[in-house]
């Protein structure tokens, strides 16, 4: 009998490092990765207590439908008494981050230990 991966899209790779799920965005991130991605993203988002990190360090593009996906993940993980955190290195996604005041809610963390080493408390509503 065959494992059922569950839902995969190129664009979002979902796995576990230190008791965290790390969603790991890929390549353009516009509407039509978007509508790849909200199935992989609702399922390792919907769980009771989840340590997400949403990885945006390999992405190429990200337009506002990335920003909408990251608010979907955000809200999903905190309904569920989670914490979410975001790892972002690019300048030009820091740059909409900022301008769209999402870093105020979500700061971007500059590397992966950082945001793995967090301490445990969960995100605060904003």
């Amino acid at each position: 009998m065959r494992n059922n991966p569950g839902p995969h899209s190129p664009h979002l790779r979902v796995h576990q490092e230190r008791g965290h799920t790390v969603l790991e965005f890929h390549g353009e991130i516009d509407i039509l990765a978007a509508l790849d991605i909200i199935p992989v993203l609702d399922a390792a988002t919907g769980l009771p207590s989840a340590r997400v990190v949403l990885d945006l360090r390999h992405i190429e593009f990200f337009d506002c439908s990335g920003l909408r996906l990251l608010y979907r993940a955000r809200r999903r993980v905190l309904a569920q008494g989670g914490q979410v955190h975001l790892v972002c290195t690019h300048p030009l996604t820091l740059r909409i981050l900022r301008v769209t005041e999402l870093a105020k809610v979500m700061p971007p963390l500059a590397s992966m230990d950082e945001a793995l080493g967090r301490p445990e408390t969960a995100s605060e509503y904003s």
